[in-house]
């Protein structure tokens, strides 16, 4: 009798145990992909005084795209007026929707993938053909041009971007002694007016030329809307918390000791504006 007892118990234990497994095992397969997102962009997040900032990492990899800025060449001198720019591209497609999980949660351009155009670090233009022209004005100037995804995020790939200076209008100019092989820090976004639901995630993304950042080396401080951040990582940020109105960013390029490093660019302050 006691053989049969215990032999009962046994059976019913371990009956109990196959019903949890199960049940556990279905409610891991049953998790929402909308909560499977959310624990992604939550990961190694920093936040101080209600601003949270997360590194957007999981992004669609693009290694292989290039960008060749064929006009105008690197130290040339062209006439005054507008400066004709002609790109080749390679295993990129300009207006293409970017996928991924933050085509729906960031400001995304309508117009899809695209370049970035920066002349002597002031606010970019986006341009969705390879072929286009830009007024600016005579002088020195520098220019960045890199490939962006559609919700603004630049390709940070060494064949993803160009760096060069070039001479408007006639005469030499030396208003700016540029080093082409130094360190550089280059602002990208946020930019103009976030509206509606573009306003609860605002990225910060900024372009590095000739450096990369690291705990133990070079790094970048965001002072957001008079809150410090010193970013050791080269990826864009995911911004949550930001009041509404005008907010400022500034940005400073450091070394391993925190002290800024020379260059014309390598410390900006930009204001952008959220209208809920």
């Amino acid at each position: 009798m006691k053989t049969t007892t215990y032999l009962l118990s046994a059976l019913l234990v371990a009956a109990l145990a196959a019903c949890d497994t199960t049940r556990r095992v279905q409610e891991t397969e049953v998790e929402p992909a909308s909560e499977a997102i959310t624990s992604l962009s939550t990961e190694g997040f920093i936040e101080k005084n209600g601003i949270r900032l997360t590194p957007l990492t999981d992004s669609p990899k693009m290694a292989e795209a290039q960008l060749v800025l064929k006009t105008p060449p690197s130290g040339s001198a062209v006439p005054s007026g507008p400066v004709a720019f002609d790109y080749d591209l390679t295993n990129f497609q300009l207006t293409r929707m970017t996928g991924g999980p933050h085509a729906e949660h960031l400001a995304n351009s309508q117009q899809g993938q695209h370049i970035h155009n920066i002349v002597d670090n002031q606010p970019y233009t986006a341009h969705y053909t390879t072929e286009f022209s830009k007024p600016l004005p005579d002088g020195q100037h520098v220019v960045l041009s890199f490939l962006s995804r559609s919700y603004h995020e630049s390709l940070k790939h060494r064949g993803a971007y160009d760096l060069r200076v070039l001479t408007v209008g006639p005469g030499v100019y030396s208003t700016q002694n540029f080093d082409l092989q130094a360190p550089h820090l280059f602002y990208s976004r946020p930019k103009d007016v976030y509206k509606g639901k573009d306003t609860k995630r605002v990225m910060l993304d900024f372009y590095l030329v000739n450096t990369t950042l690291s705990p133990n080396g070079n790094k970048v401080r965001a002072t957001i809307d008079g809150t410090e951040f010193v970013l050791d990582q080269w990826v864009p940020y995911i911004m949550e918390g930001l009041a509404p109105g005008e907010n400022t960013i500034k940005l400073e390029l450091l070394d391993e000791k925190g002290n800024q490093i020379p260059g014309p660019f390598n410390a900006e302050t930009r204001t952008f504006t959220l209208q809920p």
